[in-house]
């Protein structure tokens, strides 16, 4: 997935130690305060990364004015909305540490640190398939 630096600092990403953060999928950000989400009510919430685009093959009504083909889709919980953001609007905050994601019918989760990678671990209480046990009778 791609991702691009955060505006905290211009062009260069925010700098954590030496080491420069980008937005990407599930990373919190918050909205930069414009006069365009000032108005809009946006401003200055945090919301949580769900997904990127390239506008001009998908047509979504993005907020802010776009430099590059990309967006960002930021989900609020408060809202219970989500809205596309050109990227110069979004801050970073952090990787959102601890979100848990599932698919239904595997039997693994991801789980995000605190760098921002997606550590896989096996559901523990899971119904082990009858496949799996069949399976598990010859592997003894």
């Amino acid at each position: 997935m791609d991702s691009v630096p955060s505006p905290q600092k211009q062009d260069v990403g925010l700098h954590l130690m030496e080491e420069t953060v980008n937005i990407s999928f599930g990373d919190n950000v918050r909205i930069i305060g414009t006069p365009l989400t000032m108005k809009s009510g946006l401003a200055g919430l945090i919301g949580n990364v769900y997904g990127e685009t390239t506008p001009s093959v998908t047509n979504v009504e993005v907020i802010g004015e776009l430099r590059d083909d990309l967006a960002f889709n930021v989900y609020f919980e408060d809202k219970k909305d989500n809205y596309w953001f050109a990227p110069d609007l979004l801050e970073f905050v952090d990787h959102a540490p601890g979100t848990i994601i599932t698919l239904d019918g595997v039997d693994k989760k991801w789980v995000r640190t605190d760098n921002g990678e997606w550590n896989e671990k096996p559901l523990k209480g899971q119904k082990q398939s009858l496949i799996k046990k069949f399976l598990g009778l010859f592997s003894k």
